[in-house]
């Protein structure tokens, strides 16, 4: 067992926790141990938390043990969890890799395999980029990650088929650390599809962390899916790092979990990039999600774009915040938030809070968030053509979420998508 001396409510946390068997930089473990012992949880105190309350997941008596699903096959992820048919499937059990449920061809000009069978050298710049000072759950993650995906595609290559990983959770009083890294080479393409699931969970923690880095003329396309069950939590970090020319694009769509955070920190570091942030939240019954993103232009001549568009229903909450920094001397600045929110009953609530902190004078940004109910008169007019009421309700909804779901490109991720709404909601498209 791992032990920590200091007596502070994280070290409490996490004092059942094995210590990761990553070969890790010292120095990265030493800082992590630091914000540990010297952090507490984030309260509604701290401005990016000010929405989101964490005492579901603080309170948590969580237990060092992995739980095996035992009755899973290949056939079955590939009929209930695998979304794309073609390309590479990895799949993780409560953050440990099964190599007997993964499957698929692996590409030519690209490294992927668990972290767990990295060496030091390819591990050396994990951590490089991640804001740990404060962060305490990436500081968690660092020092308790069990495994997760490492991949690197080479100079000039273009993967055609999709990238995929499965996490699944199960447990009680759980927490599974996952750490991923993806760095594209200059002038490389992939495309990434995420997916997490739980079965057989209660009160069950996923804790991801992941590293991207897009070089030179690179072109990355990332489809998450999240759709764990009521009683489970999960806080996602991506921390992506963008050289010149290069292009980036994340689809978050988040279907269920009882709390869930996704922070999003995009590093522009380069002249000439385009940057893609899109994501769609349904909530129900109590259901907690917070986006937070942050689109920082370090560079001129670039261009970002967010739409985040949500649905709330029962007594659900939902959060945006989002934030695009352009600094000093990032002109030609091309920079563009919305954030659009339909509220289903009187007790849902949402907390949007766009935000653009400028320091250049050449640039075109804007942003604008709405937040409403269902236009009754176009309800009407649509029971007019025969329609019922709850029909006409779930076609307003539908056509609303989908300027959203249209921007994904790959159609197994959309018909998946729309598949599980159907089944978790009804709603038809």
């Amino acid at each position: 067992m791992n032990t920590i001396v200091h007596d502070s409510k994280i070290s409490t946390f996490v004092e059942k926790l094995t210590k990761t068997l990553l070969p890790l930089n010292p120095a990265l473990i030493t800082k992590s141990l630091d914000v540990i012992e010297n952090t507490d949880f984030p309260t509604t105190r701290d401005e990016a938390w000010k929405y989101t309350r964490l005492g579901k997941i603080t309170g948590i008596k969580l237990e060092d043990k992995v739980d095996r699903f035992g009755s899973l096959s290949r056939e079955k992820i590939n009929a209930k969890f695998q979304i794309s048919r073609s390309g590479l499937t990895f799949v993780f059990e409560n953050g440990v890799f099964r190599s007997d449920l993964s499957s698929g061809e692996f590409p030519k000009g690209a490294t992927i395999k668990p972290l767990t069978g990295c060496s030091k050298e390819e591990l050396s710049s994990l951590g490089e980029n991640v804001i740990l000072s404060g962060e305490v759950f990436n500081a968690i993650n660092t020092l308790f990650a069990v495994d997760g995906i490492y991949i690197s595609v080479d100079k000039n290559i273009v993967i055609d088929e999709p990238i995929q990983f499965i996490h699944l959770l199960s447990g009680t009083n759980s927490i599974v650390n996952t750490r991923n890294f993806i760095q594209l080479a200059p002038f490389s393409k992939a495309e990434i599809i995420q997916s997490y699931y739980s079965l057989d969970a209660n009160k069950a923690f996923t804790n991801v962390v992941n590293e991207i880095n897009v070089a030179e003329n690179a072109h990355l396309t990332i489809n998450k899916l999240q759709c764990e069950t009521e009683n489970c939590y999960h806080i996602s970090t991506e921390q992506v790092a963008q050289e010149k020319d290069s292009y980036f694009l994340i689809n978050t769509i988040t279907l269920n979990g009882t709390l869930v955070r996704n922070n999003l920190n995009i590093a522009v570091n380069g002249a000439n990039c385009e940057t893609h942030l899109n994501g769609v939240y349904l909530l129900k019954e109590n259901q907690h999600v917070d986006n937070h993103t942050v689109v920082d232009h370090k560079a001129p001549h670039c261009e970002s774009h967010e739409l985040y568009k949500g649905v709330i229903d029962d007594k659900a909450t939902a959060v945006f915040n989002g934030k695009v920094f352009v600094r000093k001397d990032s002109q030609k600045i091309n920079a563009f938030q919305s954030n659009a929110n339909v509220l289903l009953s009187d007790d849902a609530a949402v907390n949007s809070k766009p935000e653009l902190e400028i320091y250049a004078d050449d640039v075109k940004c804007s942003h604008g968030s709405t937040t409403g109910q269902l236009n009754e008169e176009a309800v009407f007019y649509l029971r007019t053509r025969g329609i019922s009421e709850k029909s006409a309700r779930h076609l307003m909804v539908s056509a609303f979420i989908e300027d959203v779901i249209s921007k994904i490109e790959n159609e197994s991720v959309t018909d998946f998508t729309h598949s599980i709404i159907k089944e978790r909601f009804g709603w038809e498209f």
